[in-house]
């Protein structure tokens, strides 16, 4: 064989391993290969940075959203397309989304109404695969955009900040590197004021220092531009994006995009043990996440600290549990390990945190930041202060006006075509400058955040007789001080707070608010201090109109306060103030007496509709264990077929007064529900995931739901131990507490354990912090098959805090655990 013939065969060679490295479609319906995934559209989430082309680099998400946009640097609030049909060509290595703009189910309606340009048009992005790391992404339009669009839709992709900064980008024979803050200067263009590109070119390579990070982007159609979306929205990314040129329709985008892999990579073993610990006497299990490739036998080994260092305690090969998302995962049980003392857990090169075993677990740090810091924190109409700290200043004291009529508001807020009350809209409602939680990382007053909380701690006070002071609230000066005790139970403070907000409107409306929300998305987007929010001053029209000078409110900052007919949420609100009227007697009686009042004459009014019967039992179950009046009892059983229908969703209430009820053939319609659902659940908590909890991931972090879940399930083991098991509910502390999947084992409730949540979507998150007590959303799900919990303050999916579940759910299933391992 001559050196020519050896050289072409040595070539052909060459070409075919490059082809059978190279990315294809998996059964999942995204492009993979050893390092590296490329999903196109499995998300349909863009305001959350979550859709489009997404790049998956060494199981690290660094880039999403490539897509057209109309906008070189959109936010959360700007236009979005709508997704078609996907079409999956295994063929040919080809994955095409077909999309268009608008959006009618955004465009000026819906949760968070956008409002659309006039401008209509669709079109596809087809993205395939190339040889080795590199794809194609082209984008089709049906049609050339009109020309006054030129210049201003562009295809963006957006690069992840929190992994890039520091590091360096080469942009032709350009250098330079991602800064932490985002920097001018600062241009006008299409009447938004940008950051000036940071960078022009057609061959862009991100992090070339990096190995695990290295990306190059090349145009074959135009100009890239390299920008810093965050100078005009501060949760914005990086954003690499081409103008649509002017007549193009096929092809009228086409880049070629090649990550960096590093040769046999696999991701490495994360053990996931509780970031706190264990009690002695319950269930230890850390769940070890492995590459799905990953075939090397491992020793898993448990470790005793002590004065002298570590000493083996257990030595075995973890038993193996399967496949679930996009990993294998074994379990390692030490549940037979119970002597008091530091332990740390070791497979392979891995090892854990140190995590304590012992009895005192649960008795301090642990529920009491929430009480402590978070609920005092979330105070609306009130000074917060913590020694030499403010954490914000009096806010809202000009609560609030009537929203107007036939207005669709963001977040959700709705006023149809009558205030339902006798204010007419723009009228100040009285008395709604007192009380109530803000009610995440934002600033409104859900009616239903705020009872959820009120209902959550009165349980607390009723299960476990919580009597913890370390607050002083004093709401005639309406002023907090962290870490000053008053003499008086922090929890039942707080829910006299709860309740002059809630009985507030009540007493003014005549009917329950449906919430109170800033008028504008100029304030809703605010960052800071809640007093900066509003003045604090009543607008009044004659001095509008006399002295110039005078001090008088802006119309526009004053809040508004929403109303609607909304019976399933008006009986939550019900079972609240009833749970509160029990633990307020003896302390404040009279606003015990007015919340009962107030419920029963709710109750009243709701209608006989049999889609209700869910929420009304759970009603019904909270006015008997208040009133015990018959007439609550009887309605409660002819509610049978529906609560034996919807076991999982009312059951927990039912089991607190079926001795109320007294009645045989009603017990023995939902003992068997309740053991029908349960030998349900026992099934699927060995099936669904290794967490022993039923999990299915969805976009939205999983850690609210399963939080609620837990305390549900401690109500119904209550109700039934003969039946129901408390694995579930101390199942679900421990996914909170650490064992949940993907790389970041973080505690969801920030401030408790080794490891928590840091960086999180508070009220703070601007200044990358955090709210001792605060719980997060959690681990999220990159569609199809990626668990992610990012160090990144502007994921609301992700590490947002909430009110009416989120940390007093937590600070129950805490104390819920710590009954069931005393007893």
């Amino acid at each position: 064989m001559n050196r020519t013939a050896y050289l072409v065969i040595l070539c052909i060679l060459f070409s075919l391993r490059t082809i059978g490295q190279g990315l294809k479609i998996n059964e999942q319906g995204y492009f993979e290969k050893p390092g590296l995934n490329i999903t196109v559209f499995s998300d349909i989430y863009p305001d959350g940075h979550q859709t489009g082309v997404t790049i998956i680099q060494h199981g690290n998400r660094v880039a999403a959203n490539g897509d057209l946009r109309l906008e070189a640097s959109p936010g959360q609030w700007s236009p979005v397309p709508k997704g078609g049909h996907i079409k999956i060509d295994e063929d040919n290595q080809r994955i095409t989304q077909r999309l268009w703009y608008p959006d009618s189910s955004k465009n000026r309606t819906g949760f968070n109404p956008i409002l659309y340009p006039d401008l209509t048009f669709a079109y596809e992005v087809e993205v395939k695969a190339l040889e080795g790391n590199s794809f194609q992404v082209a984008v089709h339009l049906d049609e050339a955009l009109p020309e006054e669009w030129i210049g201003k839709v562009h295809f963006n992709f957006e690069l992840f900040p929190g992994d890039l900064f520091g590091k360096s980008w080469l942009m032709d024979q350009q250098t330079g590197q991602f800064p932490i803050q985002p920097n001018g200067p600062i241009i006008e263009q299409n009447d938004t004021n940008i950051s000036l590109p940071m960078a022009k070119g057609q061959r862009l390579t991100v992090a070339p220092e990096s190995d695990l990070q290295r990306i190059r982007f090349q145009s074959q159609s135009g100009i890239l531009q390299l920008r810093d979306g965050r100078s005009n929205h501060n949760n914005g990314w990086f954003i690499i994006n081409e103008a649509v040129p002017s007549g193009t329709t096929q092809n009228a985008i086409v880049w070629i995009i090649t990550p960096n892999t590093v040769e046999d990579w696999v991701y490495q073993p994360v053990i996931q043990v509780s970031q706190l610990g264990y009690h002695p006497d319950q269930e230890k299990r850390a769940v070890i996440e492995l590459d799905k490739r990953s075939t090397a036998p491992q020793t898993a080994r448990l470790y005793r600290i002590g004065q002298e260092g570590k000493s083996l305690v257990k030595e075995v090969n973890p038993e193996n549990w399967g496949e679930f998302l996009r990993y294998q995962y074994r379990i390692f049980d030490f549940s037979e390990i119970k002597e008091a003392g530091l332990y740390t857990v070791q497979f392979g090169a891995q090892e854990t945190h140190a995590f304590q075993i012992s009895k005192e677990l649960y008795d301090r740090n642990i529920w009491q930041p929430v009480l402590e810091y978070y609920l005092p924190v979330q105070m609306c109409h009130m000074r917060v202060n913590e020694k030499y700290r403010v954490w914000h200043d009096y806010c809202h004291l000009d609560d609030a006006r009537m929203a107007p009529v036939n207005t669709n508001h963001f977040d959700g807020y709705i006023q149809e075509t009558s205030t339902l009350t006798e204010y007419k809209s723009g009228e100040i409602v009285p008395a709604l400058n007192q009380g109530g939680w803000h009610d995440a990382g934002d600033y409104d007053l859900r009616v239903e955040s705020q009872i959820g909380t009120i209902r959550n701690l009165a349980w607390m006070i009723e299960e476990f007789g919580i009597n913890y002071d370390a607050t002083m609230v004093d709401p005639y000066n309406q002023l907090v001080e962290i870490h000053q005790p008053d003499g008086k139970s922090d929890a039942l403070q707080q829910i006299e707070h709860g309740l002059h907000s809630v009985l507030a409107g009540y007493r003014s409306l005549g009917r329950l608010y449906r919430g109170i929300i800033c008028p504008t998305l100029r304030q809703y987007v605010m960052l800071g201090d809640a007093s900066a929010m509003t003045d604090n001053l009543f607008y009044d029209p004659a001095l509008a109109k006399g002295d110039r000078t005078a001090r008088n409110s802006s119309l526009s900052d004053d809040r508004w306060v929403f109303t609607e007919e909304n019976p399933r949420r008006e009986l939550h609100v019900i079972s609240g103030l009833a749970a509160a009227s029990r633990v307020l007697a003896g302390y404040n009686d009279d606003l015990a007496t007015e919340s009962l009042v107030a419920a029963e004459a709710l109750y009243d009014l709701i209608p006989d509709d049999t889609s209700l019967a869910t929420a009304k039992s759970i009603a019904l179950s909270e006015l008997i264990l208040s009133t015990g009046k018959r007439k609550y009892i009887d309605e409660l059983l002819t509610l049978q077929p529906q609560i034996v229908k919807n076991i999982e969703k009312c059951g927990w209430a039912i089991g607190r007064v079926m001795d109320q009820a007294n009645d045989r053939k009603f017990r023995k319609a939902i003992d068997g529900a309740v053991q029908t659902y349960h030998n349900q659940l026992k099934t699927a908590q060995k099936a669904d995931s290794p967490y022993g909890v039923p999990y299915t991931p969805n976009i939205w972090g999983a850690g609210w739901s399963i939080q609620r879940f837990g305390v549900e399930q401690y109500f119904f083991y209550k109700g039934w131990p003969e039946i129901c098991t408390p694995d579930f509910t101390l199942n679900s502390l421990n996914f909170v507490l650490g064992v949940h999947p993907g790389i970041n084992t973080s505690s969801f409730a920030s401030g408790v354990g080794s490891k928590s949540v840091t960086v999180a979507y508070g009220v703070n998150r601007a200044d990358w912090s955090f709210i001792p007590g605060g719980v997060a959303s959690g681990t999220a799900l990159i569609r199809p098959d990626l668990p992610e919990l990012k160090v990144w303050p502007f994921f609301w999916q992700q590490t947002e805090y909430v009110m009416g579940g989120g940390s007093t759910d937590y600070m129950f299933l805490v104390l819920a655990v710590q009954d069931i391992l005393k007893n």
